[in-house]
C-alpha cells in the first residue's frame, strides 16, 4: 500500500504534520525502525516474516518471551509534535490472559524520565496502562472489562488509536470504536476514574511495537502496513 518507507517529515511537510509509514515490502530498514528494548533483553527477537502479511509478502514478527526482560520491540520516534494518530494491522498467535502485557509500548516525557505510555492486555481484553502510576484505561473491574474487547487471534486486525493534545484518547478495532479505551473531552466514561484522577496529557517521543510480559507470558505477534501522522488515516 505504501511502498517504500515513507518520512515525509523530513522533507515535504512541517514536524507538526508528519508522517511515516511502511508496508515492509522493501524489507525491514533497521535504521528508520530499529529495535528497542529498556534495561534488558533476554529471548525476545525481531524478524523480517516473508510468509505471513497483511498486504503484499513481508510483515515484521515479534516472538516475544515471556518475564519482563524478554521485552522486544521496534519502532519509530518520529511522531508529532501535537495530535498522534497510530495504525497498524496486526496479528497475534495466542490471546490474551489474565496476566498484564504489552504490544505498543511510547516513552512519555509526561510522565517523568524512562517511563511509558503501554497498550496491551489484562484480565483477557484491551486496556491501556500508565507506568508512572500504573492507572489502567479502562478500570478493570467486571464492569470496566465489559466496555473493552479481546483482539481475535490468528487473523489480521486493524488496530487504531488517537492521542490528543488535550489528553483525549481514542481507540479502534476494525473500524469500531471501543468505548472502554476512549476518553474524550465533553463526554464521560464512567469506567476511566484511575485514568481521569489526573490531568494527564501524554507527550510520546516514539512509538515502538512487540511485546512486554509482567508475568510469564509469551506470544508472537507480527505487525504490517503501519503508520504514524498528525490525521487519522483509516483500514
Amino acid at each position: 500500500m505504501f511502498g517504500q518507507t515513507a518520512v515525509l517529515a523530513l522533507a515535504l511537510l512541517p514536524f507538526s504534520l508528519a508522517q511515516v509509514s511502511s508496508d515492509f515490502e522493501s524489507g525491514w530498514d533497521q535504521a528508520a525502525w530499529p529495535t528497542y528494548a529498556v534495561d534488558c533483553s533476554q529471548g525476545g527477537k525481531v524478524t523480517l516474516d516473508s510468509t505471513t502479511a497483511h498486504s503484499g509478502k513481508n510483515s515484521i514478527r515479534v516472538d516475544g518471551a515471556g518475564g519482563y526482560c524478554g521485552h522486544i520491540f521496534f519502532g519509530t520516534k518520529q511522531v508529532p509534535s501535537g495530535d498522534v494518530y497510530v495504525r497498524t494491522y496486526l496479528r497475534t498467535s495466542k490471546a490474551f490472559t489474565d496476566s498484564h502485557v504489552s504490544f505498543i509500548t511510547m516513552p512519555d516525557s509526561a510522565q517523568g524520565s524512562n517511563k511509558h505510555l503501554r497498550i496491551g492486555g489484562q484480565s483477557k481484553i484491551l486496556m491501556y496502562n500508565r507506568e508512572s502510576d500504573d492507572a489502567t484505561l479502562p478500570d478493570l473491574s467486571p464492569q470496566g472489562i465489559a466496555t473493552s474487547t479481546a483482539i481475535p487471534t490468528g487473523s489480521w486486525n486493524c488496530f487504531e488509536y488517537h492521542l490528543g493534545a488535550d489528553g483525549s484518547i481514542e481507540t479502534w478495532l476494525n473500524n469500531a470504536t471501543v468505548a472502554g479505551v476512549t476518553v474524550t473531552k465533553g463526554t464521560t466514561n464512567p469506567n476511566a476514574a484511575q485514568w481521569t484522577r489526573s490531568g494527564f496529557v501524554p507527550k510520546i517521543t516514539g512509538v515502538y511495537f512487540g511485546w512486554e510480559s509482567y508475568g510469564g507470558d509469551s506470544n508472537t505477534f507480527w505487525y504490517d502496513d503501519v503508520v504514524v501522522s498528525s490525521t487519522r488515516v483509516g483500514c
